[in-house]
């Protein structure tokens, strides 16, 4: 199993919980995909993206599952990243956990493991 990551709004997460499906966040549908990063990209998403932000969760994702709609695309610096062209059927959903915000506006990612 391949493990990607999807940083999410806890608000939209739990919106996605009882429709059974996550549609992808505001920046998502503008880009015309769902943004993952894997665990070695995710200091930096969260550092150049979400810096301050707090209320979030880390889900976890089965990326195998999720078949030909998740593609490798060159962003960062030429880095491949995981955009999942399509919706998050949470079946492939693995874990989820709140990211936790220290007083410096940075995110504890103690946990997650690349």
């Amino acid at each position: 199993m391949r493990t990607i990551y999807k940083i999410c709004d806890a608000s939209a997460w739990r919106e996605a919980e009882q429709a059974g499906v996550y549609r992808g966040s505001a920046d998502d549908s503008r880009d015309g995909f769902i943004h993952f990063s894997t665990a070695e990209q995710l200091a930096e998403t969260l550092a150049r993206h979400y810096a301050g932000k707090t209320g979030l969760e880390l889900i976890a994702v089965d990326a195998d599952r999720l078949g030909p709609a998740l593609r490798w695309e060159p962003s960062r610096g030429g880095e491949l990243f995981p955009h999942l062209y399509g919706e998050l059927d949470l079946g492939a959903v693995t874990a989820i956990r709140e990211i936790a915000t220290r007083a410096d506006g940075s995110h504890d990612l103690a946990e997650v493991a690349p």
